[in-house]
């Protein structure tokens, strides 16, 4: 384990050293337009294991491998018609597709979970392309902090959960998008949920002219952020509310009470503003609120992003969960 984390800047010699570090076997948050990711050298068996490490990560929540090209998507899974055409609407960026894997690729069993699928991502990031280009292969890439914390949408975030544990964090700055990627299962020929995120359903839909099914209860974990407690603060969350009891954290959605000092996910009521601060935001209602404490939000609307941000929400407050 690391004596102390780099901080690496996103120019050229930061970019080299990440690159090298990972091509050793070390661990390296990289910023993407989603949040940051925990990167580690997916066909490295110790590297993806010291990520599950870090994280305390339940070994059975698949991990999202990084590529920074479709040449290298070829080498690593089988693409059906379907995930063709989501990647060339969508790749680069906040979209992951569960795809086939192929025989002998070069992923490490853990990345996988033992499933004979595997998720794969094209991120947008200037930085994150950079050190994909530089490393030369795929990286697997959870959200940098301690799991079923909070995401990281920050470098200081990052440092907040994981300093020590790390060898470096490339600082590229705030996260745009700020909640992670929308996951499909693109195997067949209908493309199924696993999970919402940064690219809103409606428009996949509208760009395939397919529906977008739902993801059976019961199935397999195939890929992450599918467990029911995740995201989680340290104390109690409670949602959909309209008025915050007086110990309370407030976390508001558009037009906040009068007079209260509570954070405001968008105060104009803005989907989009409302993702890239959703995890800033908790960060902050958390080290308000503190160990024991209470956080109440704000009902947000169920529809395009706001989908992807309730189910962050949503897990956030359920119960915790541990490895089954």
């Amino acid at each position: 384990m690391p004596a102390s984390t780099q901080i690496l800047q996103p120019d050229a010699e930061g970019i080299a050293r990440a690159a090298a570090l990972l091509r050793a076997g070390a661990l390296v948050a990289i910023p993407t337009e989603t949040v940051y990711g925990l990167a580690g050298d997916a066909a490295n068996d110790h590297a993806v294991a010291a990520i599950f490490a870090a994280k305390d990560r339940p070994r059975f929540n698949p991990l999202i491998v990084h590529l920074a090209d479709m040449a290298q998507v070829t080498e690593i899974a089988r693409l059906s018609p379907l995930a063709r055409a989501l990647a060339a609407a969508f790749w680069p960026g906040p979209l992951t597709l569960v795809l086939r894997l192929k025989p002998g690729a070069r992923v490490a069993p853990l990345v996988t979970a033992g499933l004979d699928t595997v998720a794969l991502r094209l991120p947008a990031h200037p930085v994150a392309r950079a050190v994909l280009a530089a490393v030369g292969g795929g990286l697997a890439a959870p959200s940098a902090n301690p799991s079923g914390r909070i995401s990281p949408v920050s470098a200081a975030h990052v440092l907040a959960g994981l300093e020590g544990r790390i060898a470096g964090v490339v600082d590229g700055g705030d996260c745009a998008v700020g909640v992670e990627s929308t996951i499909l299962d693109a195997t067949g020929a209908v493309p199924i949920l696993l999970r919402e995120g940064g690219l809103p359903v409606e428009r996949i839909e509208e760009v395939l002219g397919l529906k977008v099914a739902a993801r059976q209860d019961g199935a397999l974990l195939s890929a992450p952020g599918q467990l029911a407690s995740h995201y989680a603060p340290r104390g109690a969350v409670r949602l959909e509310v309209a008025r915050p009891e007086k110990d309370e954290v407030w976390l508001g959605f558009g037009k906040i009470l009068s007079g209260s000092e509570g954070l405001n996910l968008s105060p104009s009521g803005d989907l989009t503003e409302a993702a890239a601060r959703l995890f800033h935001l908790l960060h902050e209602a958390d080290a308000r609120a503190g160990a024991g404490g209470r956080i109440a939000v704000a009902p947000v609307p169920e529809v395009g992003l706001g989908r992807a941000i309730n189910d962050r929400l949503g897990r956030a407050a359920a119960p915790r969960e541990g490895p089954k």
